[in-house]
């Protein structure tokens, strides 16, 4: 998280000069130009693309419900491994791709389900977290004095826990669940959001066309609303996609030790809780949802790292 802010406080700091040489939708149609030929942001696109689909298409590509046991209904056995027909798995036994869980449910359709699970805690969180960071920071940025301090040090409060730590001794407060679990994580990383858009705005409200604003008669609030905040808004997005791999990393960490989402639920940290016991003797039950943890993260990542570079204004075409 540190190397994510510290790139975007660069990325705020170095696109000052393109702001004043472009309009907004000329800078997002050069980075949209750059984003499709940086190799990283495209495996990154293929790699998201891929988990939306599975997540919006979960009740066509899934076999079965994932909180349907399946005893009494077909001869399965308990955390039974993967059955393919076509590697030599037995016709007569019924075909799971990734095997049954130890409450005999399909795994194959609980690990598609939890993609809708994972994608709506990262966008949630990130939009919860963004919202009051930006505000946070650019009134911090733009007023300064007094206010400054008092939200920056509150932020500086924040950052001087461990962010797991922190967030499990939130959840500890308010009760284990998915909801609390989304509003501790959001907590904890509401202070790089509202750091970056308090670097973005410093650099921002000191530039020509602001001045030109107040000259003009605008009040602060307008200036800050229509002219500072939107400009500002370009190292926030990139740190948002970063944020959204790290928001579903932390809820799959918190519902490990039950305090996220917590069972029936399909979601890929409970999956892996409930069956770490299970590592030697079943083991593609913890490596399925894994990997499906493994392959989101690496996709937003991935993204991530291509829109910082397409944003930068540093590096060429």
């Amino acid at each position: 998280m540190v190397s994510f802010k510290r790139g975007a406080l660069e990325l705020a700091e170095a696109q000052t000069e393109e702001r004043l040489l472009g309009s907004p939708t000329a800078l997002w149609k050069t980075a949209l130009r750059r984003l499709f030929r940086r190799k990283t942001g495209i495996v990154g696109m293929i790699l998201v693309g891929f988990v939306f689909f599975v997540a919006v298409a979960a009740p066509v590509i899934a076999p079965y419900d994932p909180h349907n046991v399946l005893i009494g209904k077909e001869p399965v056995r308990k955390r039974a491994a993967p059955c393919i027909h076509l590697l030599g798995c037995p016709v007569e036994e019924p075909q799971h791709f990734m095997g049954i869980d130890g409450n005999f449910r399909d795994q194959l359709s609980r690990v598609i389900y939890g993609a809708r699970v994972s994608l709506s805690i990262g966008f949630t969180t990130v939009t919860f977290a963004v919202t009051f960071g930006v505000l946070l920071g650019a009134i911090a940025g733009y007023w300064g004095g007094w206010l400054d301090n008092v939200i920056m040090r509150i932020m500086d409060v924040i950052l001087g826990f461990p962010a797991l730590l922190l967030a499990i001794a939130i959840v500890a407060v308010l009760g284990p669940g998915l909801r609390n679990a989304l509003l501790a994580i959001a907590i904890v990383t509401l202070p790089a959001y509202a750091r970056v858009m308090r670097a973005s705005v410093l650099s921002i409200k000191e530039l020509d066309y602001v001045a030109a604003s107040k000259a003009l008669g605008a009040s602060n609030m307008r200036i800050l609303l229509t002219r500072v905040i939107p400009n500002a808004l370009t190292p926030i997005v990139v740190l948002s996609t970063l944020g959204i791999a790290g928001a579903i990393l932390d809820a799959a960490g918190l519902s490990f030790l039950g305090l996220g989402a917590q069972p029936p639920t399909a979601e890929w940290g409970t999956m892996l809780g409930s069956e770490r016991n299970q590592v030697f003797s079943a083991p593609h039950l913890v490596f399925f949802p894994g990997i499906a943890i493994m392959i989101t993260v690496l996709g937003f990542n991935l993204l991530g790292d291509g829109m910082r570079d397409a944003l930068d204004p540093r590096l060429n075409d």
